[in-house]
């Protein structure tokens, strides 16, 4: 893909470049007058180069480009630096292949105080346009790691001191079981699954529990982002 090649991708829209310019590596900005305009005070410092509507919008992924896009270094750091010595929380993407689900993944694992995000299998890139603006700028603020073998991905985390679980609508552990909190409020790596079929059966299997968010109505499901909002700060209010 141009992305690795490159070893740059691209960061559209006012926040995503906020921060960027914040706390990524930023080698250009390019930006529309109204954009210039707009944001002066987020550009002051930025290497902006001013385009026209028209590049801009060659530029843009959107149906309504903002006439700001940045190129940046990629992000992704090998899978131990991500975990570091001491990982209390971990979300695992495994096999997820929609963008918005996986930045909205990693927008959580932040907002959780997750120290890492792992991409693991097939998950879809982290640096995808779509992925990058549903994580609000995110992935910018916890390590993310990227690894095609992802029972390789599993092991390292188990290696590095973490509890695997599994979010599985037919899991043994009911997340609301009192005896679940011990689990919880322990270092894990909550290992969420693709869309349509879950978490990999080869990866469920290696978990060491499987755990159902329990569903109290008719609902046949829940969505993806939304169980890992729930599972995740589950073991940030069992810590507690």
């Amino acid at each position: 893909m141009g992305r690795e090649r490159a070893g740059r991708f691209l960061v559209e829209g006012a926040q995503a470049v906020r921060e960027a310019l914040a706390y990524g590596r930023v080698h250009e900005v390019f930006a529309t007058e109204a954009a210039l305009d707009r944001h002066a005070d987020l550009l002051a410092d930025a290497p902006v180069y001013p385009v026209t509507d028209e590049a801009a919008a060659a530029l843009s992924e959107t149906v309504t480009p903002q006439g700001l896009v940045a190129v940046c270094d990629l992000l992704d750091v090998p899978l131990a630096e991500a975990l570091g010595p001491r990982p209390r929380l971990v979300a695992v993407c495994a096999g997820i292949a929609d963008p918005g689900n996986a930045g909205t993944v990693i927008r959580v694992a932040d907002a959780a105080g997750a120290d890492a995000v792992v991409l693991a299998g097939d998950t879809v890139d982290p640096h995808n346009g779509k992925a990058v603006r549903a994580s609000t700028g995110s992935v910018f603020h916890l390590p993310l790691a990227r690894e095609r073998d992802a029972l390789a991905a599993v092991g390292e985390c188990r290696a590095a001191g973490l509890t695997l679980l599994a979010a599985d609508g037919r899991g043994e552990l009911d997340l609301h079981d009192p005896a679940a909190a011990a689990v919880l409020g322990g270092p894990v790596a909550w290992i969420f699954g693709g869309e349509a079929h879950g978490v990999p059966a080869a990866i469920a299997a290696l978990a060491d529990h499987r755990v159902r968010v329990p569903i109290h109505g008719r609902a046949e499901s829940l969505n993806l982002a939304t169980a890992a909002a729930i599972c995740l700060y589950a073991s940030v209010a069992a810590r507690r």
